[in-house]
């Protein structure tokens, strides 16, 4: 290990990795309850999802230690299998096979884009207002969709969404408590939880908050105050039968059905197919590049010129991980940034990744568990990733109406037309048109200029 991770080289050992590749894993296992809840929502199987989630994210780890040499870990982004659920599938219609397809295509173009200068030079072409505003809009949305899954928010006539009214439905017709009132309840206590964990540094904080939230939930059930109601959508939260158990069938229903988005595509036309993809490729990029030297510096593991050693080979591994994570049946794969936290307790190399990868592998043992936490739990966690995606925000040159309204743009258009790219779409053209028409044509670049004339093509013909 010293041979091939150079451990002594990067001022660490073997204990020290391991400890950093277990806090990681602490800090990100949420997502294996949290993408099978979103992706559920297309059809697909939550079984079959979070055997997917927890093999690609091994699988795409591992690259990352053995390849880059460095201490992060890859799973299901978060805002991407937002967009993926309720953008792609929920709102433009698309069968979440065609979805599948979206996220293998992307795949393919990474790794070429990956074994060059490309990815680097098209992050490099962004402003920085404008991707601290498509993170920014990301968390909200994020916020929005886990408000409603939890019952917070309720659909209504009048507006899209409108808060559950708390005194009207604390009973059922029967004379029963509710479930749409406790999920409520439980997810805004499970929030104030969270937000404590995280104030106190509880190491893997959004997890045990959703430990913490489902245990509550369970109390609430066995105390009857909390009554299962299947057909309302509102299920047990107490296992049943074994509690260590793989998923029977794994991935079978999801492995290789991008092949069939394939056959489906003409659900969506072509042109609009391109936007799904160029949205994908967008937020994907940034996540991963941002993520990567955010926790890179956070480490100081950046070289004298600010570039980070070894980030082709972490491209490559996260590219590679977002291909085979569509053949194995689940969203974009990238770079957590909750890989700090393993950083911070001092892991410096690929051991540590390796460390993380395998507690993936041995979590799919784990399924009984996982499927039954409800949504009042993960709810919390999306709603506190939402709020660590928005701490960046005031990095917005507010003071200058060219880089802050595009920005604004982008942050509102997220939550208010419940769609990523679309944010992503009025971010970039409002940005190009405001600096065109004030003269300051050296801050739009031809990448930035082909990207908006895309969009607005996009807005025309479909």
């Amino acid at each position: 290990m010293e041979k091939f991770f150079k451990l002594k080289e990067h001022n660490t050992n073997v204990r020290t990795e391991i400890v950093a590749g277990i806090t990681t894993f602490m800090s990100m296992a949420y997502i294996l309850a949290v993408n099978p809840s979103i992706l559920s929502a297309t059809g697909m199987p939550s079984s079959a999802v979070f055997a997917a989630t927890a093999v690609a994210s091994a699988v795409a780890t591992i690259l990352m230690g053995l390849i880059a040499n460095l201490p992060f870990a890859l799973s299901a982004g978060m805002g991407l299998n937002a967009y993926f659920a309720y953008t792609v599938c929920l709102g433009m219609g698309a069968s979440w096979q065609v979805a599948l397809a979206a996220v293998f295509v992307e795949g393919l173009i990474f790794i070429l884009l990956s074994l060059t200068n490309i990815r680097e030079a098209i992050f490099n072409s962004i402003p920085v207002s404008l991707k601290t505003g498509v993170s920014a809009g990301i968390g909200l949305f994020i916020i929005i969709i886990a408000l409603i899954n939890a019952k917070v928010l309720l659909p209504s006539d009048a507006t899209t969404v409108s808060l559950i009214a708390f005194n009207k439905v604390a009973l059922t017709e029967s004379g029963q408590i509710n479930p749409m009132l406790i999920s409520a309840l439980l997810c805004l206590i499970g929030i104030l939880i969270t937000a404590l964990f995280m104030h106190f540094k509880v190491m893997g904080n959004i997890l045990l908050g959703i430990l913490a939230t489902w245990i509550l939930g369970i109390i609430c059930q066995v105390l009857g105050i909390y009554v299962p109601n299947p057909d309302a959508g509102f299920y047990s939260v107490i296992p049943n039968g074994a509690l260590v158990e793989i998923p029977k069938e794994g991935f079978a229903s999801t492995f290789m059905q991008f092949t069939e988005g394939f056959r489906q595509i003409n659900q969506v036309c072509i042109f609009q197919f391109i936007a799904i993809l160029i949205s994908f490729l967008f937020v994907d990029i940034f996540d991963t590049l941002g993520t990567l030297i955010g926790c890179a510096s956070s480490g100081n593991m950046l070289d004298k010129d600010g570039k980070l050693p070894g980030i082709k080979g972490a491209l490559l591994a996260d590219a590679i991980g977002t291909t085979f994570g569509a053949m194995l049946g689940t969203s974009t794969i990238t770079t957590f940034v909750e890989s700090a936290s393993g950083v911070e307790e001092g892991g410096r190399t690929g051991l540590t990744a390796i460390v993380t990868a395998i507690l993936f592998i041995l979590a799919l043992f784990l399924w009984p568990i996982f499927s039954v936490i409800p949504s009042f739990a993960t709810s919390p966690a999306l709603i506190m990733v939402g709020f660590l995606m928005m701490k960046n925000i005031a990095r917005i040159e507010w003071g200058e109406i060219t880089e802050a309204v595009p920005a604004f743009l982008a942050i509102i258009a997220m939550p208010f037309f419940y769609s990523i790219s679309e944010g992503i779409s009025f971010g970039i053209i409002s940005y190009v048109v405001l600096n065109l028409l004030t003269g300051k044509v050296k801050k739009v670049n031809l990448v930035l200029v082909i990207v908006a004339i895309l969009f607005i093509l996009k807005y025309i013909f479909i």
